[in-house]
């Protein structure tokens, strides 16, 4: 298995996605091109606080990567984000992980 402080952003967004074609292949959603790094989690996924929860733990569990400050993704000024988009969620996967 890779050393998650050796994935690529590349390799990040790959396994991000796959954790969310995982997550979602049931929810009989319909996205064009399938989910990329514009989709969003909320708007286009209908994502909801649990699904956020779990998402959290899979990607913890993909990345083999405990104690990642998500807070720091999901609240900005103390006030929880409205939305994220795959991209915003790889970018902050690459550049914690260098840091576990």
């Amino acid at each position: 298995m890779t050393s998650t402080a050796t994935l690529s952003k590349a390799d990040v967004e790959s396994r991000v996605i796959a954790v969310l074609n995982d997550m979602t292949a049931d929810w009989d959603l319909e996205i064009n091109g399938g989910i990329g790094p514009n989709v969003r989690l909320m708007r286009d996924l209908f994502f909801e606080s649990i699904d956020v929860v779990q998402l959290v733990v899979s990607l913890e569990q993909n990345l083999n990567c405990k104690g990642i400050p998500f807070e720091r993704l999901f609240m900005r000024d103390g006030d929880y984000v409205e939305d994220l988009q795959v991209s915003e969620i790889v970018e902050f996967l690459h550049a914690q992980i260098g840091t576990h």
